[in-house]
């Protein structure tokens, strides 16, 4: 909608991951480095972890689209809770394998085979696990056995596991040994810090063919402060911002839109409980501050003048009740 009036070729902030908007951050050209050096060792199991949204699948589309097909064939899965013998049965279907008996028997012989025809023409296999965190210890330790299948004392399948930080835990766990030492490396993916939000934003801005200046400097604290940094969030946030100012017909965005946009956010999303407080307004300055500070000190001396005033005026009542009753009294007592 709004990618005409920028004169965007793409959106560019969509959530689906594009290896041409892949902006590499430090820790994000380490966690491809590490992949591409299990790779270049034909061996083990690389374990990439993170939170949600810190953009690990989009490190694998990267790893896949730098493959030559020719030499590796690469099969990348989404995992649920699958037990030992279900993965099996995924990892054979990814591979488009075809067993006429369905046991776990006939299926790891499928596989083998399959590495073995690839094995012989100089090819081999990898498989990339998404979500490996949803596996349990079993399922992780089936994977461990397929790294078994070697020919001539080369492996013939490796596996790139990629979870959130609940797969750390699973790793780690007293009979996970085994697995632990087939870990040739591993990398945790962390939000951005603001600077990194600042450059992720304008470089995708600039790869999409728009203008990387097109957000004014003091947006930016505010969107790393909403998105805590975190890759997808500041893709939603942005395609917000960039909606608004299309509708608002601003050729530029500045910490007014952006307060607009995130107030609007937080009023859809105020019954989830978010994580962190929202920040929606500037920070005061020193003579905002210093203004707020003698407002609220009027304030108070004003309300307790009012106090003091009715505690003389409910005084100054007592007494006359007190000075009636004694009146009555001696009347009383005269009569």
């Amino acid at each position: 909608m709004y990618e005409k009036y920028y004169g965007f070729k793409e959106r560019p902030f969509q959530l689906t991951p594009s290896t041409h908007l892949f902006y590499a951050s430090k820790l994000h050209k380490r966690a491809l480095a590490y992949l591409q050096y299990g790779l270049s060792q034909g061996e083990g199991f690389i374990v990439i972890t993170g939170d949600v949204g810190t953009g690990k699948t989009t490190i694998a589309n990267q790893l896949l689209a730098q493959l030559n097909q020719d030499e590796i064939i690469a099969k990348q899965i989404v995992t649920s809770k699958l037990e030992p013998d279900d993965l099996i049965r995924m990892i054979a279907s990814c591979f488009n394998l075809v067993v006429t008996e369905h046991s776990k028997a006939s299926y790891l012989d499928a596989i083998y085979n399959y590495l073995k025809r690839l094995h012989a023409q100089h090819r081999r296999a990898l498989l990339l696990v998404d979500e490996a965190q949803n596996l349990p210890l079993a399922a992780i330790e089936e994977l461990r056995m397929l790294s078994n299948f070697q020919l001539n004392g080369k492996p013939l399948l490796q596996s790139f596991l990629l979870g959130q930080n609940e797969l750390n835990a699973i790793i780690q766990a007293p009979n996970m040994e085994q697995f632990r030492q087939r870990i040739i490396a591993s990398s945790n993916l962390s939000a951005f810090a603001e600077d990194d939000t600042k450059a992720y934003i304008q470089y995708r801005l600039l790869q999409a063919g728009g203008n990387s200046a097109l957000l004014s400097d003091d947006c930016f604290a505010l969107i790393q402060r909403y998105s805590r940094g975190i890759p997808r969030k500041i893709n939603t946030v942005m395609d917000r911002i960039l909606l608004f100012g299309y509708l608002e017909e601003r050729p530029t965005i500045d910490v007014d839109s952006v307060l607009a946009v995130l107030d609007e956010m937080s009023q859809e999303i105020a019954n989830l409980a978010p994580a962190a407080p929202v920040v929606t307004e500037r920070p005061p300055s020193a003579s905002s501050s210093q203004a707020m500070l003698q407002e609220l000190t009027t304030m108070l001396d004003n309300e307790l003048e009012q106090k003091l005033k009715m505690a003389k005026e409910l005084d100054a009542l007592l007494k006359r009740q007190q000075q009636l009753l004694n009146s009555r009294d001696g009347k009383d007592s005269a009569d």
